[in-house]
């Protein structure tokens, strides 16, 4: 087709990444940031950490919530109760007890929603 053999071998090649790139093909040259590359490397403590955050607050949060709807005489006896039983009854009693995250959490809806 051309006359210099050089340019033949160059628009085949260019024939064939076009198609191959309407395929959806595609290559990836190495240290080069393509599709895959990830832009994050977090640290596999913080990884971790995350999750036990969301469940440390959202665990707070339902105490405060349970606090605010039982009030803090009820709350206190059945904690209470639940520490005298047997088993892991005072395991469940150490983790429900008020602490200062559960008072204010109890404290802000108390102000937020009036009785």
């Amino acid at each position: 087709m051309w006359v210099d053999p050089n340019l033949n071998d160059f628009y085949s090649r260019v024939s064939r990444i076009e198609k191959a790139h309407a395929k959806g093909y595609g290559f990836e040259a190495a240290g080069t940031l393509g599709r895959k590359a990830s832009t994050r490397h977090g640290s596999r403590l913080l990884r971790l950490a995350k999750p036990l955050v969301l469940a440390l607050a959202v665990g707070i949060g339902l105490k405060g919530v349970i606090h605010y709807y039982v009030g803090p005489q009820t709350y206190e006896s059945r904690v209470s109760s639940l520490a005298a039983g047997s088993g892991f009854d005072p395991v469940g009693a150490w983790l429900m007890h008020a602490d200062p995250g559960t008072l204010w959490v109890s404290s802000q809806l108390r102000a937020l929603l009036p009785r």
